[in-house]
């Protein structure tokens, strides 16, 4: 019932956004990205919006954990993290503690985050746009990015918080399955990694602070600005926070991802109740050529449980799990495609052999004319609600930023979808996922 009433308000909220937006190219259209770079090197997107009084930066650093040292898993995220904790008093830049540092964002109705993923590290900063907020916001914020003191009490509350975190999650079937999946997709590659808790209990401020010197440089930071600013507004925010970034060293050559050689299955014991399973292999990296006609061809496939190929088979018609989707994850060397699905420990079997049967079907007739018709026209309507915010578009721009990605690609995004045909789906997916060469991950299935 939970899942139909999800599936109902999605359904609405597409339609309802439909109403309200009009033509979804209309919308689509709107997004004009403005893009140059500072006197330092970084590379600089703009959207203006001055519907209301709010702005949305990111900074993306080539700084992601595809660069962790093997025995230092987690250093990447440790570094954005610490950021945020304190800050030097040098370069211009005030002597700040944790507390200081949020109690003056607080004052200032600011919001400060991280995230990093494999390729990138990200800080984003949203401040209302009246200008002695504004200014006030972005001088702390600069400094976080500038002079960031590492900390040695903070770095070891938050090593201990993690490691906490990781054993507690370590016995979950999901934590357990995902990463077993990963190292079994990407092998020695960087992409295999996870942290873990002997790994975080090395991180020093050194460490840290070395990672920051390297990595967070201007020649390879994409800063993202949209909401109330002018180009020549924006212009000055740019230089301001990148103009006293280290100067960064040469990225390490990493190893190409690998494609599988061969089928494997894995089983992880594990006492739950429900069985995880995960299949996938290596698929495609961003800015692949077929990746457009994969989205259409994975909507068919797995994109949503009670809409797809695989939900039809696995859930409607034998009642073998609630929810089993696919999708591919593309990053700056080629990301996994994956399907995911819970079941009933003693229907393992059957489920596997369900889903297994329905993607070589998959692989070897592709979709429908009517099933591709149905995925496009849920693709192109419910495309609108990824851009209903100034905070969903900074993360689209910025990905655009990043990964190198044409900057009319929102304005061309539903003419792309639009034009994929039966014939290239089955094409490009019997291309890049094959049956044969994929890892097969069950954890909490019987022996």
């Amino acid at each position: 019932m939970r899942i139909r009433t999800q599936f109902l308000y999605l359904a609405f909220a597409t339609f309802l956004a439909a109403i309200m937006l009009g033509r979804p190219s209309a919308v689509l259209a709107e997004p004009l990205i403005q893009q140059w770079r500072t006197t330092s090197g970084a590379k600089v997107l703009l959207v203006e919006d001055h519907a209301i009084p709010m702005l949305d930066i990111q900074v993306n650093f080539d700084a992601g954990s595809r660069y962790d040292p093997p025995s230092r898993s987690g250093l990447a995220a440790m570094t954005a993290r610490i950021l945020r904790t304190g800050t030097r008093a040098t370069q211009g830049c005030l002597g700040l503690t944790e507390a200081q540092i949020e109690n003056h964002f607080a004052d200032l109705g600011g919001v400060v985050s991280d995230t990093v993923d494999e390729d990138s590290a990200a800080l984003r900063l949203r401040t209302l746009s009246i200008a002695p907020k504004r200014d006030a916001a972005l001088a702390t914020f600069a400094a976080l990015l500038q002079c960031p003191s590492f900390p040695e009490k903070k770095l070891a509350r938050e090593k201990q918080r993690i490691i906490t975190v990781l054993k507690e999650r370590s016995s979950r079937p999901q934590v357990q399955a995902e990463k077993t999946f990963s190292a079994a997709v990407f092998g020695a590659h960087p992409y295999g990694a996870s942290p873990d808790p002997k790994g975080i209990s090395t991180l020093t401020p050194a460490a840290l602070s070395a990672f920051y010197r390297t990595h967070y440089d201007a020649q390879h930071a994409v800063l993202s600005i949209v909401g109330d600013c002018d180009r020549l507004q924006a212009e000055r925010i740019a230089e301001q926070l990148m103009r006293a970034l280290p100067p960064g060293a040469p990225r390490a050559v990493l190893p190409p991802v690998v494609p599988l050689a061969s089928p494997r299955e894995i089983k992880v014991p594990n006492s739950a109740l429900q069985a995880h399973i995960l299949l996938g292999a290596p698929a495609i990296a961003r800015g692949d050529p077929d990746y457009f006609a994969l989205l259409v061809a994975n909507q068919v496939l797995g994109g949503g449980t009670l809409i797809s190929r695989l939900g039809h088979e696995v859930r409607e018609q034998r009642g073998l799990s609630y929810g089993v989707y696919s999708t591919f994850v593309p990053a700056a060397q080629p990301g996994r495609f994956q399907i995911s699905l819970q079941t009933q420990k003693d229907q393992v079997p059957e489920a596997l052999a369900v889903v297994r049967a329905t993607l070589a079907k998959f692989i070897a007739q592709g979709p429908t004319q009517a099933e591709l018709e149905a995925a496009k026209n849920y693709l192109v309507n419910s495309f609108p609600l990824q851009l209903d915010s100034n905070g969903k578009r900074l993360g689209i721009v910025a990905t655009i930023g990043f990964y190198g990605l044409p900057l009319d690609y929102l304005n061309t995004w539903t003419a792309r979808v639009n034009a994929v045909t039966r014939e290239e789906a089955q094409a490009v997916f019997a291309k890049h996922v094959n049956l044969d060469k994929m890892v097969t991950v069950l954890v909490g299935a019987p022996e």
